[in-house]
């Protein structure tokens, strides 16, 4: 750990027994993550090839937290961010078949600060939710323009998906939960969005949430930027810790040359937030956090890590996270273990804000290691699973406490003998399984694991996932997308598939329209089953992609909404279906 002696001081001076939140004025949050970055890729980390200036000179101003953990993927991470929560006890179990979506009786960073005064507001992706009530205006966000599901272009963001690829240029955006389109790249769009509302409350504390969808896929990136990487070879040089770099495919390599560029467009755009709070003489009362949400999808320079995105090695799972706050201080490294879930403990007792009563927190405020950077640490335990729709036991799963993380990648009956055992200080890259020389170490970690597998797998939000509310005054028309559809694992773009969506129903008489992938080519009948009653129309229109059934009764309901078409012995998934309540 490294930092100024004066800093140090300071800090202990203004975070005395007096309490933190009464030493300074409360500051503004702004709060970046970005989608697929992998901690490689930043100049600042070593990465040869990408240009970063803005990124890497923020580490140099920030609180560096060198050892960083989130989940292996988006949805979980971000659970896990804005609640301080495992994303377990959130109901957030994956990142479509209906598992992202967080319920909405949990307490957000946005809710904790907008009860301290704050104005809030989210740009970007948000990927908890995409109906009342766990959108972002229904979870503490004054004002929020989104994109749906996981990623612009995906199938649960029906605005972009059939942009294919153009998806991220002039796209239709939610503002407020409405429509509307705007001019332009997706990243530069969230930046000034976010800008904009930097500088409508700009005289009040404010949370800014800008939560940049690149570098995921589809990468689709400004041509100028594209321009700065298109001649380089992406797989030549090092990899950090004396690994060379993964072997890269041709389309490896174009991916990487595609990030790249991408990452360069968000440095811009942060140079513009940054820039703008000169401007307005407001950043040294502005926390600026900047961190990822897991590693990359795709091969390349990891920083001699193991894994990627979807893994538990540290390669899915360790981020860059700097903490930049000129009041407090500059330029300091924290190599403890600290993770997401720390994130909304540290900012309540930054801003001054109440913790979430009634609620257990997985987290703990990072403060202590902020008044002094050498305070000694309890030790504690990170947990880190990512399997499909819902956990599996001892497969791609993983405990870490102290130096030491056990990684599980077998059966459900797995024996320790089986499990492996990592010294990180010793072996950051995780390459010698030390199990059979350590085996009581892994063992007790392997206790503590399946204590807290079982404690998460039964949260009460994960037995008793989160509904759509549907005919709900604060959203009408309601639209049902792919993402957050239930039913079939993997359900996509496909057409024949058996889909759900898990609601809550209010009574009364509604106007449905039901949207197709394809066009229909036969004649046939549409169902629509909610609860014990199922409503049929006969269609002999051919051709056409979108059905409608009018004024259709639908009693309350708490349970699941199945539509399908049927048509010479097919079933056919909708690819959207809107419901919109008439009375």
């Amino acid at each position: 750990m490294k930092g100024s002696s004066l800093c140090l001081l300071f800090l202990i001076v203004c975070l005395s027994s007096t309490g933190f939140a009464q030493s300074l004025e409360r500051p503004n949050v702004i709060l970046i993550i970005t989608d697929d970055q992998g901690y490689g890729d930043l100049g600042v980390t070593g990465n040869p090839f990408i240009k970063t200036p803005t990124l890497d000179q923020l580490a140099g101003e920030s609180i560096r937290f060198n050892n960083f953990y989130v989940s292996p993927v988006c949805a979980p991470t971000r659970a896990s961010l804005m609640t301080g929560r495992y994303s377990l006890r959130t109901g957030v179990r994956d990142t479509y078949n209906g598992g992202a979506i967080m319920s909405p009786n949990e307490t957000t960073i946005a809710e904790m600060l907008q009860a301290g005064g704050y104005q809030t507001g989210a740009f970007g992706k948000w990927h908890l939710g995409d109906n009342y009530p766990s959108r972002p205006m229904d979870q503490g966000f004054d004002e929020s323009v989104i994109h749906l599901s996981g990623g612009m272009g995906q199938v649960g963001d029906f605005t972009t998906y059939f942009k294919r690829d153009s998806s991220y240029f002039d796209p239709v955006l939610w503002h407020n939960g409405e429509q509307e389109a705007y001019d332009g790249y997706c990243s530069d769009i969230f930046t000034d969005q976010a800008i904009k509302f930097i500088d409508a409350h700009r005289e009040e504390p404010f949370f800014c949430y800008i939560a940049f969808n690149a570098p995921h896929t589809p990468l689709q990136v400004p041509d100028e930027y594209y321009q700065m990487y298109q001649d380089i070879d992406p797989s030549r040089g090092p990899n950090g810790a004396g690994l060379p770099v993964p072997e890269m495919s041709e389309r490896d390599k174009e991916a990487a040359r595609k990030v790249y560029a991408m990452v360069t467009n968000i440095d811009d755009n942060i140079k513009k937030i940054l820039d703008h709070l000169d401007k307005l003489q407001i950043a040294d009362n502005t926390i600026v956090i900047f961190m990822t949400d897991n590693g990359p999808q795709q091969r390349r320079y990891i920083a001699g890590m193991r894994g990627r995105k979807g893994s538990v090695y540290r390669g899915g799972v360790r981020v860059p996270f700097y903490l930049r706050y000129p009041a407090l201080a500059k330029n300091m490294e924290i190599d403890v273990s600290t993770a997401h879930i720390d994130v909304l403990p540290t900012l309540a007792q930054l801003c001054g804000a109440d913790l979430p009563e009634y609620t257990q927190l997985d987290g703990k405020s990072l403060v202590p290691l902020l008044q002094d950077p050498e305070v000694e640490w309890p030790e504690r335990s990170l947990f880190f699973y990512w399997t499909r729709r819902y956990p599996e036991l001892y497969h791609n799963i993983a405990l870490q406490r102290g130096p030491y993380k056990l990684v599980g990648q077998g059966s459900y009956d797995a024996t320790i003998s089986e499990f492996g055992l990592f010294n990180l200080e010793a072996d950051p890259a995780e390459q010698h399984n030390l199990i059979r020389e350590q085996t009581l170490i892994g063992q007790a970690l392997k206790n503590e694991l399946d204590d807290t597998f079982q404690e998460l797998v039964l949260s009460p939000n994960l037995l008793n996932p989160p509904l759509i509310e549907i005919g709900h005054p604060t959203e009408n028309p309601t639209v049902l997308n792919r993402n957050d559809a239930d039913g079939e694992r993997g359900i996509w773009a496909q057409e024949e598939i058996f889909g759900k969506w898990n609601v809550k129903i209010n009574p009364g008489y509604y106007d449905i329209r039901f949207k197709f992938i394809q066009p229909l080519e036969a004649e046939g009948a549409l169902l629509l089953e909610t609860g014990s009653i199922t409503h049929r129309k006969e269609n002999a229109t051919i051709g056409t992609d979108i059905l409608e059934m009018k004024k259709v009764y639908l009693p309350a309901l708490e349970g699941e909404l199945i539509p399908h078409y049927s048509t010479e012995g097919k079933r056919i998934f909708p690819f959207w279906v809107e419901l919109t309540k008439i009375e």
